[in-house]
């Protein structure tokens, strides 16, 4: 069967107060509004029409949910999680772990006694959180290191006071170096940095490096004391339209900034944090999982047939724009529908789901082909 799928919103400091409520055409609240999981993770699990959760029912019986394959390839569990992601506020800089790294952190955790739900534990999972994050309307972001040559350009630019042996250690390639001090360094350090930095920004009278200003502007006013700010000098500024992506592999340094967006991972809540937070960091940790490798074209755009082609094996995820027609789904194990506009109905052999937007479906792994119709876009997420 095709069923509906109750949600929680979690409310974290970082999240929109408008965006969720107008997706789903409801009044805010007043309260910060920052994701909807849809899936079956064990913090924040979808919920069936009788009652249960998604997690309960995949932990009973992996094969009859996820489908015999699906729950062999995954060790019976949910192999990926979809959210719709509201940022009002920059969220932290961060980086997740591969396979690897997450199994020998959740041990090291483990093995130290470290409560699962505790602030200053780095391992919720064994598992890894490869995401995508797909933009439902203008969205800004920092995704991975810029090349080299750009960032040095852009530092020679806005010329800020104390910054000229950064500028030579990214000349010479040393990325890691740099990027490993600045995290590092105690708010005492960092913060005659930010304000030379954001003096700089201020007094730059020239065209070039638009959106980077604008970004670099409002941290050093938001986080007059914090690393972060000067991680984001290194990475790449991104602004997403409706439906183009940023896929983020294990070790990407990102932070999103500021709008709404489709975002799909692996069923982890993984996160190594290094600045523009209040939250645990941990520096050595974080550095060890990050990727130094510079990302020169970061954006992804869906290909003909509204695939987001990642190369992740947890999951798939295709965007479906109805207009009066009907598609069918295939799939492979199970399924998660979410519309995002319009009204989608989702049909499986004997029951038929209306989404609008906001609201999502599941069909089970051996639930067989869906077919959606209607008029609207929703987004199609699988096991791969």
């Amino acid at each position: 069967m095709v069923v509906p799928l109750r949600n929680t919103i979690r409310d974290y400091a970082w999240g929109s107060e408008t965006a969720l409520p107008e997706l789903l055409g409801v009044a805010p609240d007043g309260k910060p509004q920052a994701e909807m999981w849809m899936g079956a993770h064990e913090s924040a699990p979808s919920v069936l029409p009788n009652g249960d959760t998604l997690y309960d029912v995949v932990s009973d019986d992996p094969a009859a949910v996820l489908g015999e394959e699906t729950a062999e390839r995954f060790e019976g569990r949910f192999p990926f999680l979809a959210k719709l992601l509201a940022a009002g506020q920059p969220l932290s800089i961060q980086a997740h772990p591969s396979r690897e790294q997450a199994i020998d952190g959740y041990e090291r955790d483990e093995a130290a006694g470290i409560p699962r739900d505790a602030a200053d534990r780095n391992y919720k999972d064994a598992w890894p959180k490869p995401e995508i994050l797909i933009a439902l309307g203008p969205f800004d972001a920092l995704v991975g290191f810029r090349p080299l040559d750009r960032t040095v350009a852009l530092l020679e630019a806005l010329a800020p006071a104390g910054f000229g042996e950064l500028t030579d250690r990214l000349r010479d390639g040393k990325l890691r170096e740099a990027f490993t001090e600045f995290m590092s360094a105690d708010r005492d350090t960092i913060r005659p940095l930010v304000g030379a930095l954001g003096e700089a920004v201020a007094q730059y009278v020239g065209d070039a490096f638009e959106l980077e200003r604008e970004t670099l502007s409002k941290l050093c006013a938001d986080f007059p004391d914090d690393p972060g700010v000067l991680a984001a000098l290194l990475l790449n500024r991104v602004r997403l339209e409706r439906f183009d992506a940023v896929y983020l592999p294990a070790g990407n340094v990102h932070a999103y900034l500021h709008g709404l967006g489709f975002e799909v991972m692996a069923n982890s809540d993984n996160v190594l944090r290094g600045g523009l937070t209040r939250k645990h960091i941990d520096v050595p940790e974080l550095v060890s999982v990050v990727d130094f490798e510079p990302l020169a074209d970061p954006v992804l755009t869906a290909d003909a047939a509204g695939g987001y082609e990642t190369g992740c094996e947890y999951f798939a995820i295709h965007r479906l724009d109805l207009n009066g027609d009907e598609r069918t789904v295939e799939g492979v194990g199970p399924r998660i529908i979410c519309c995002v506009a319009g009204s989608i109905d989702a049909a499986g052999k004997d029951s038929v789901v209306t989404l609008s937007a906001g609201q999502s479906a599941f069909a089970a792994g051996p639930e067989g082909p869906c077919i959606l119709r209607g008029s609207g876009t929703a987004f199609v997420v699988s096991a791969r």
